[in-house]
């Protein structure tokens, strides 16, 4: 297939031809971190600007990281470090950084929609490094990468999601490629986290973690985001932590072979515990690896298209 899109901005919006295509690109770029010189000229002459009105550690490191072995030239911004400080807009930040040739703008935001409010407006490519409680399309491009390339396949694999589902845009996007490529998936917590309406999605829903624990290829838990919460939506850590925290006893009934992921950051004793975390079952190491690959394969992707004519 011919790549088109200069954006990535949901996962939700995409086919299962698209989701498979970045996929079989990252699996090649893999290859190029296994190398002694670990860069590509993919993106020479490119400008990515990392644009993160919201905090991150991992997905910024890893974009910045990705751009760098395409030979892109890289600009860090975040909100406290820019004029949205002093009150500028986000459009107005965003259409200064294309009058100095940006290329790329990987933009991270607390509001949902905000991506897409920057790419209908802007003739450089927009990314969504996740937007509020909507998506995160990148890490669920890594979460499906990571599964396929330790179990070979997506399709028929029962993949269970664990937690706060409500407030998750790592949620929203996992099932929007997981059940696009075939997967079985069943989202697990206190009811106050997973809305019923998520059944609409092709989804099973329970808040008995143990009931289904066996049957799981995958188990994916998902931080507590007390951010996002604005009342409580469960009695207390400890409680939560004894229902649906992954412990020892847990990891001790999973079926052979079976994935534990996690999007990071890691509450361990909460999510899950430490001893599972770096256990055997583990694959959050090679999630954060795998994404790397991932985001090398959507900026090059998006990177490659050219611009509409009059942009």
């Amino acid at each position: 297939m011919k790549w088109t899109r200069k954006d990535l901005l949901a996962l939700s919006e995409m086919s299962a031809e698209e989701i498979i295509f970045v996929l079989d690109t990252a699996a090649e770029f893999k290859d190029v971190g296994r190398r002694r010189l670990k860069k590509v000229p993919s993106l020479r002459g490119k400008t990515l600007v990392n644009l993160f009105v919201e905090a991150s550690t991992r997905t910024r490191t890893s974009f910045e990281l990705a751009a760098v072995r395409l030979s892109a030239d890289v600009v860090n911004i975040t909100a406290g470090g820019s004029s949205l400080s002093k009150g500028e807009s986000l459009k107005d930040t965003a259409k200064n950084l294309e009058a100095l040739a940006a290329d790329l703008i990987v933009l991270r935001h607390s509001a949902a929609g905000a991506s897409r409010f920057l790419a209908a407006r802007l003739g450089a490519g927009v990314i969504n490094a996740g937007d509020g409680s909507h998506e995160h399309p990148t890490q669920g491009l890594l979460d499906v990468f990571t599964i396929r390339e330790r179990l070979g396949r997506i399709e028929g694999v029962k993949v269970g999601i664990v937690g706060d589902i409500r407030f998750s845009r790592v949620a929203r996007s996992d099932i929007q490629a997981l059940t696009k490529l075939g997967a079985e998936v069943t989202l697990i917590g206190p009811p106050t986290l997973v809305p019923r309406e998520f059944g609409r999605l092709g989804v099973r829903l329970t808040d008995r973690f143990d009931d289904v624990l066996g049957e799981l290829d995958v188990v994916n838990l998902l931080r507590i985001q007390h951010e996002r919460q604005k009342a409580g939506h469960f009695p207390g850590t400890g409680e939560y932590a004894s229902l649906f925290g992954l412990n020892a006893s847990r990891a001790a009934r999973l079926k052979q072979g079976a994935l534990v992921m996690h999007p990071g950051p890691i509450h361990r004793g909460i999510e899950l515990d430490g001893s599972v975390a770096d256990g055997p079952h583990s694959v959050i190491l090679d999630q954060v690896t795998n994404g790397l690959a991932v985001r090398m394969a959507v900026l090059y992707l998006c990177g490659s298209v050219p611009p509409k004519e009059g942009e």
